[in-house]
């Protein structure tokens, strides 16, 4: 993730006009958006899966190890297809380089909820807000380390001079945070029904855009 000096977003994405319903603007393309889609289902699907392995009182209520462990092992090795498909769409990797940049009103964002300020004009965002460009940043990392060790997992003789037992360790925590992190991230997305619709049908209300993404909506 790179810093940027803290220049508005290009308003309302308009090198590519389209006709967007009254009071509405277009937030998610079809790529953005399926991408999303299917990263979250191979998600759950992880941490589903990995929460019946991990915990004993949840194994034995689901039983069929064998079938959770396959599950786990597949949805993981497929987590970052949706990401790697999403490339081959513009739209995608336009919103992908603004998540990937740091601007001087993220910091700002980034203060703001520090210090327990919840005004709109307290937290000035571009189309992603600080928390959310963190929040993929992580993810971006965290996903390649998990598929790491738990290849090494997998196969144990992949790489004879790392133990198996020092993959396992690693393995754990990191899911164990990710585990965390997709909680809160889902909890915040559940008291932002706005931004659930975005997700679901590419369009949000642009009220609520300017109020919460005026760097976007060139609005501020």
């Amino acid at each position: 993730m790179t810093s940027t000096a803290g220049s508005p977003e290009p308003t309302r994405e308009a090198a590519h006009p389209r006709s967007e319903p009254p009071g509405r603007i277009h937030r998610f393309g079809r790529a953005q958006r399926l991408a999303h889609r299917a990263t979250s289902w191979l998600m759950l699907h992880c941490v589903a899966t990995a929460a019946c392995l991990y915990f004993p009182p949840l194994s034995e209520l689901v039983g069929r190890r064998h079938l959770l462990v396959t599950v786990h092992e597949w949805t993981g090795i497929l987590l970052p297809v949706p990401f790697l498909l999403g490339l081959t769409s513009s739209e995608f990797r336009r919103d992908l380089r603004k998540i990937n940049r740091f601007a001087d009103y993220d910091w700002r964002w980034l203060r703001a909820v520090r210090k327990r300020r919840t005004s709109p004009r307290s937290r000035p965002a571009g189309k992603f807000n600080a928390g959310q460009k963190l929040y993929a940043g992580w993810i971006a990392g965290a996903v390649p380390v998990m598929m790491i060790t738990g290849l090494l997992m997998w196969f144990t003789n992949l790489l004879p001079p790392i133990p198996r037992t020092n993959a396992i360790f690693v393995h754990d925590w990191v899911a164990l945070t990710i585990g965390l992190v997709v909680v809160g991230h889902m909890r915040l997305a559940y008291r932002d029904p706005e931004a659930r619709r975005g997700m679901r049908t590419g369009y949000v209300d642009l009220a609520w855009a300017a109020r919460h993404h005026p760097k976007w909506v060139g609005r501020d």
